[in-house]
Order: C-alpha cells, then structure tokens, then sequence
C-alpha cells in the first residue's frame, strides 16, 4: 500500500488509530515515492519555509533521474491585491485548438496518453448546451459556417464544489482565485471531477510520458510539475507564469486575440473593462459556482 492507498482508506473508511498503525506499516514498498519523506510529507498549508525547500530539492532530484536535466521548481505565492479571472471572445475563437497544444506544452501533461486540460467545443450556432457541442472535430477546414467555438477549462470558480468534496483537502482556493491542487496530497478518489459541472478535471489512469526534450523545466510546486499516475490535475492558469506577471500559454498563443486574462481589482485592466463594458455570461450559471472564467461575443 502507498500513502495514496493509505490516505484513501482512511479517508473513506474512517478506521481510526488501528488502520494508520496498518498503513503505516509497508513503508518498505513506495512505489510512486522518492523516500520516507516524501510518503509521509505534510499538506502543503503546513510546511514550513524549511520543509519546503526540502520538497523543492526533492522534487528536482526526481525530475533529474527521470528527465535528465535539472528543473527550476518554485513555490510562486499569490500577489497582493491580484484576483485573476479570464474573459473569451466567442467571435473571434476559430476553433484552431492551438490554446489546447500550448497548454500541453507549457504544463507538462502527459503526452501518451494526451492529457488536455482545455477542451474546444464546436458548437451549432444559437446554441449555449454543451451536451451539444462536439470536441472530436476536424480542425483542417475551421471555421465552418453555422458554427462556432467554445473553449471550457477551469473556471475557477468562487464557489469551488471540487474543494468542498475532497476528503483530505487536496484541493483548495487561494486568495488569487486560483483552485490548486497539492498532488503530492491527492488520494486519486475522483470526487472532485465528479462534482467539476465544466468537466474540467483529468485524472492520470497511467504513468504520465512526457518526451525528455519536450519537458518544461520552469516548473511550479502547485502548478506544472510532473505528476504521478493516480493523481488529479487541471487548469491553473499556467501559475508559474502568471504569478510572475506573465500571461497564460494560451492566451499567448491564440492567433485572434480572442483571449483575455488579467486583475479584476485593477479598475484600469482590461479583464475588467471587458466585465464592466461587455455582455458577458458565464456557463451553467443555475449551479451556482460563480466562475471567474467569462465569455461574450462582439455584439
């Protein structure tokens, strides 16, 4: 059993001191951990300044023996007086998917099996149901007439239903209003992707492969490190960029500039121009997750 499976059981089944004596026990058989301080690191809230730039060397060891290059691994905190939400421009979205490659590259995501944290929708025109949007399409003859696009990620939302299921608070919303997940901490239960409305979560079934020379070696704790097999990942706003200042890998990437990112506590920025200026709307507004992710179209 690993910590993981240790983690999990106790979690559901609530077996108190006799089953952590009995999870504790095969500490001799790690698979997925570097050590005995990885199996038995502490949540990510509670780690001191200290344990965390022993997490941070760890982690860099075990991306070098992996990988064979040495990665620049970060805890980025969030910025004072920032809250980062996400408009997109519907017009001008052409559903050439290159947000979705971007994406991949920049986090790391597992390139067999493909994990893509956005999914573009191609949608019948005067329709807003995503169960009719298709995400198999075609993208040599985008776009096609009476259609448009509809990229869904994350939408970190203020009401986060993920954060609420999680049993050992693997998951939760910083002060930016970004949803993080501390995958080291993930037991792999999957309540979260289920309580996810935007179908945003994606679980790693298999051991991620990423190809050496495509590896990402700016990494962040809480953002696009390697993960394990048996663990939850999503969208996070690319939080090694953007809490440095920089724009997400997608927005940079979209050849419309249909995408927009910024502060909505800076009055003068342009996510909050769009908010204050445009007709915008949120998906499934009726369940109440009050997402920071916003879509309109130029009309």
């Amino acid at each position: 059993m690993d910590r993981r499976s240790f983690l999990r059981t106790s979690a559901v089944v609530a077996a108190g001191i006799a089953a952590i004596a009995a999870g504790l026990a095969p500490l001799r058989d790690l698979k997925n951990f570097e050590s005995v301080e990885e199996f038995l690191q502490k949540h990510y809230k509670e780690l001191t300044p200290e344990e965390m730039k022993q997490a941070l060397e760890r982690i860099s060891r075990e991306v070098e023996r992996q990988y064979g290059l040495r990665p620049h691994v970060r805890d980025l905190k969030p910025m004072d007086g920032v809250e980062f939400a996400y408009a997109l421009n519907l017009t001008r979205c052409i559903g050439c998917r290159k947000c979705v490659h971007a994406c991949v590259a920049e986090n790391n995501q597992s390139r067999n099996p493909e994990i893509q944290y956005i999914r573009v929708l191609k949608m019948p025109n005067g329709t807003l149901d995503m169960e009719k949007g298709d995400h198999n399409y075609a993208t040599e003859s985008v776009p096609e007439k009476g259609f448009f696009y509809m990229p869904v990620q994350c939408h970190q939302c203020h009401n986060p239903p993920c954060v609420k299921v999680c049993p050992v608070e693997a998951t939760w919303q910083e002060s930016d209003g970004i949803t993080v997940i501390d995958y080291d901490w993930c037991i792999g239960c999957r309540y979260c992707e289920a309580a996810c409305p935007y179908w945003a979560r994606r679980f790693n079934f298999t051991e991620p492969s990423i190809p050496r020379d495509q590896v990402n070696p700016n990494m962040a704790y809480l953002g696009n490190r390697p993960r394990h097999q048996g663990v939850m990942e999503k969208c996070h706003f690319c939080i090694q960029r953007t809490r440095e200042g920089k724009y997400p890998a997608c927005l940079e990437v979209c050849p419309t500039g249909a995408r927009k990112f910024g502060n909505v506590l800076d009055p003068n920025s342009e996510i909050s121009q769009i908010l204050k200026n445009k007709r915008v709307f949120v998906l499934k507004e009726e369940v109440g997750t009050l997402p920071r992710f916003f879509y309109y179209f130029d009309v």
